[in-house]
């Protein structure tokens, strides 16, 4: 029989998987976000849990407050770090990478199961949030539009940047997969022309995640936002999993553009069950709901989009049926 980390890997390639149950059972765990192990770039540049108004290594205002399952900006005229995009390189300074604490995360991981199980380390701050985190949501849409030229140069430096960090993390880690975290719309639509996004950021996304492929290391693109129409373009930048696609995008459409070229990772309406008057119940009958419509599609993998939930019951829920409605799935189609 098969490990976790073979059957994830059969999964994601719809190559005869021999069970099906939650995808994330198939990782080295970490306490704070369960998929993924943080290696010392993160650690570097991230608020902490029970964090509020703390700045990161560049500077941005980031909070996490209690009961949230992630950082976010606290972006204000006063506090943005780029005031001017025309002078963007006056305000942004790279963080090294001369005293990255590894020692910490040897610390925090010291008994990881390569044999069994897979190891991802996270990426947060993709390329478009990278951009709203520095300036605000309001600049940044702004400056895609009135002030390309700038922007684009904005995200190469960012990207070499990215480039040099993921070096030290493959280097150490050795990690079977990188997740990169940039969400490209909200639940109704991408937040900038397609046209716009393939000029101004698929460019350096080609760089970034062409290195990484050289390293041999699979690329989950985290993004639980509206992206179908971005759909080929993940293709061709060679991106192994869409992890977050939603159920109000056109999953099924999304599987047939693709050929099957790109695993989709997701199908949960979180909103919906995501909150305190869900009952058990009516989480477990969503997550039959997600097996049943999407698993017969192919190149699917059901899984929380959000990564981690807000409400901790609802993972537990969700955990146990994508388990136990899992192994009657497969016992049936497998």
């Amino acid at each position: 029989m098969s490990t976790p980390k073979e059957n994830f890997i059969k999964l994601m390639k719809n190559d005869s998987p021999e069970w099906l149950g939650d995808p994330w059972d198939c990782f080295n765990q970490n306490f704070m976000f369960r998929p993924a192990i943080f290696d010392a770039v993160t650690l570097a540049t991230i608020a902490q849990p029970g964090q509020v108004g703390v700045k990161n290594a560049w500077g941005v205002t980031l909070d996490w407050p209690e009961g949230q399952p992630g950082q976010i900006p606290h972006i204000t005229e006063e506090n943005k770090v780029i005031k001017d995009i025309k002078n963007w390189r006056e305000y942004v300074h790279f963080p090294d990478f001369e005293h990255l604490p590894w020692h910490v995360v040897d610390e925090m991981f010291p008994n990881l199961d390569r044999e069994n199980l897979l190891l991802m380390t996270p990426s947060f701050t993709g390329l478009f949030e990278f951009s709203h985190f520095m300036m605000g949501f309001e600049d940044a849409l702004m400056n895609y539009l009135l002030e390309p030229e700038a922007m684009y140069d904005l995200l190469s430096a960012y990207s070499d940047w990215k480039i040099e960090a993921a070096k030290h993390v493959i280097d150490h880690l050795h990690p079977d997969i990188i997740q990169f975290h940039d969400d490209w719309g909200n639940k109704r639509n991408l937040f900038l022309p397609p046209a716009v996004w393939r000029e101004i950021i698929k460019p350096h996304y080609e760089r970034y995640y062409g290195y990484i492929k050289s390293r041999g290391v699979l690329i989950q693109q985290h993004n639980d936002s509206i992206s179908g129409e971005l759909c080929s373009d993940m293709v061709d930048l060679g991106i192994d999993m869409w992890q977050g696609v939603l159920p109000q995008d056109d999953i099924k459409g999304i599987i047939e553009r693709t050929e099957g070229k790109l695993c989709l990772m997701g199908g949960f309406d979180m909103p919906l069950i995501d909150n305190p008057t869900a009952s058990e119940e009516d989480i477990k009958k969503h997550v039959r709901h997600v097996i049943d419509t999407y698993m017969p599609l192919g190149s699917f993998i059901p899984c929380i989009t959000s990564v981690i939930s807000v409400y901790p019951n609802v993972d537990q829920a969700i955990h146990e049926e994508l388990n136990r409605y899992g192994a009657i799935y497969a016992q049936e189609h497998f």
